[in-house]
């Protein structure tokens, strides 16, 4: 009753919508799949399968959420909204974990053993992103939405794209964003690039029209061929 108390309350504390344990208990289909998933990993452990799998299947059914009963998860792990989450059968969840709904911690093929990813502590997982691969994710990272990462996010670094790049987050205290639950702040490498490369060909393109103003005989227009190209092509 103890865990069960500790994880109601990480709901409170992360969702502002919630209103009370009972509501939490009753209402919430990431409670509900999360219990199911501890059934579940119980009889996993305990070599009887086809009862874990049974039981891990009648949650999808009624919360839209798949965890294999394989899997390991801390404490006070939240799933928010949680449609269409995918837990694989060889993946890894610390404590302190959010995930949001839309999420696939996967694999990237028909290998066996270890073939999903670990989650570290107090990691912060958007709505939609993918995780593929038995690669760890570090404590206190976080993977923005709509991310596709295939490979391992340092501790206190963020992910974002696709495929995902990561910002390292340095000289700074790692941030509990499991507590501000914020998967939009975050900036994307490649577009900041793209940015920077439209900036300077915009400056480029103002100093060629300068020196075309400056020296218009010396000058090749884009829009005007030369007299010689003009020529040949008259010829033609």
């Amino acid at each position: 009753m103890g865990k069960l108390s500790e994880m109601l309350g990480a709901y409170q504390k992360r969702d502002p919508a919630a209103r009370s344990k009972l509501e939490i208990f009753l209402l919430y289909p990431g409670v509900n799949a999360t219990i199911h998933y501890r059934v579940a990993h119980w009889f996993y452990q305990h070599n009887q399968k086809f009862i874990a799998r049974a039981i891990s299947q009648w949650a999808r059914f009624w919360t839209g959420i798949e965890i294999h009963p394989g899997a390991k998860i801390g404490k006070r792990f939240v799933i928010d909204h949680g449609m269409g989450i995918v837990i694989g059968e060889t993946a890894e969840i610390g404590d302190d974990c959010l995930i949001y709904h839309g999420v696939t911690l996967g694999g990237t093929g028909k290998d066996h053993g270890k073939r999903h990813p670990t989650l570290g502590n107090n990691v912060l997982v958007g709505n939609g992103a993918r995780i593929l691969g038995p690669f760890k994710v570090g404590d206190n990272a976080r993977i923005a939405a709509g991310s596709v990462v295939l490979s391992e996010v340092p501790a206190n670094a963020t992910a974002v794209g696709v495929p995902a790049h990561i910002v390292k987050i340095a000289g700074e205290e790692p941030k509990k964003y499991t507590e501000c639950v914020d998967q939009i702040n975050t900036g994307d490498p490649v577009e900041e690039d793209i940015e920077l490369l439209t900036t300077r060909i915009a400056e480029l393109e103002d100093e060629l029209a300068n020196c075309r103003r400056r020296h218009p005989d010396h000058v090749i227009h884009l829009n005007h061929p030369c007299t010689e190209c003009a020529e040949k092509k008259a010829k033609e």
